[in-house]
């Protein structure tokens, strides 16, 4: 991992959705709720937080549970996530693992990260690197004025709903 002065500890703040593209944004605040980082996630990505945030219990495991529910079976834990660059737009991440004392790095996209801390309830960090480069990506697109709108709790049980088995296949 980073040094720690090189990162700030975050949590995740909530989920929304983009008004004009409708793709899902988590959003990762700092503990004294000064800076927040909205990251664009998948659905199914989405949805895996949301049902972690809202206590909602499947029937099966989903993948990110199957991850948690395999570290647990091996001995392993999830030391903490970490958001570590911002190259063209796309965010980086790696997962910090402690599997029967052996230190592990694995490389992650952001949202599977953020999914399996929460599950995990392992802290998570974003580079300030990262936070910097995002504030000025931000600061070009505040032009644009974008407006987010908070998805409540119903709205995302409401989707959930309308979602189908089909919904969670990966089309080619």
């Amino acid at each position: 991992m980073t040094r720690k002065e090189d990162s700030i500890q975050m949590a995740v703040g909530g989920l929304t959705l983009d008004p004009v593209t409708k793709t899902p944004i988590v959003i990762l605040k700092d503990t004294d709720n000064k800076l927040n980082l909205p990251i664009w996630i998948g659905l199914l990505e989405a949805t895996a937080m949301a049902t972690e945030i809202e206590g909602i219990k499947m029937a099966r495991p989903m993948t990110h549970d199957l991850l948690k529910n395999i570290l647990g079976e091996v001995g392993g834990s999830v030391t903490s996530v970490e958001i570590t660059e911002l190259k063209e737009n796309t965010y980086y991440a790696l997962i910090y693992l402690n599997v029967g004392g052996r230190k592990m790095t694995i490389d992650s996209r952001p949202s599977d990260a953020i999914a399996l801390a929460l599950r995990t309830k392992s802290p998570i960090y974003v580079a300030k690197a990262v936070l910097e480069a995002s504030s000025i990506l931000q600061q070009g697109e505040e032009e644009k004025e974008p407006v987010f709108a908070n998805v409540s709790k119903e709205k995302w049980a409401e989707l959930l709903e309308k979602m189908s088995p089909e919904d969670f296949k990966y089309k080619m």
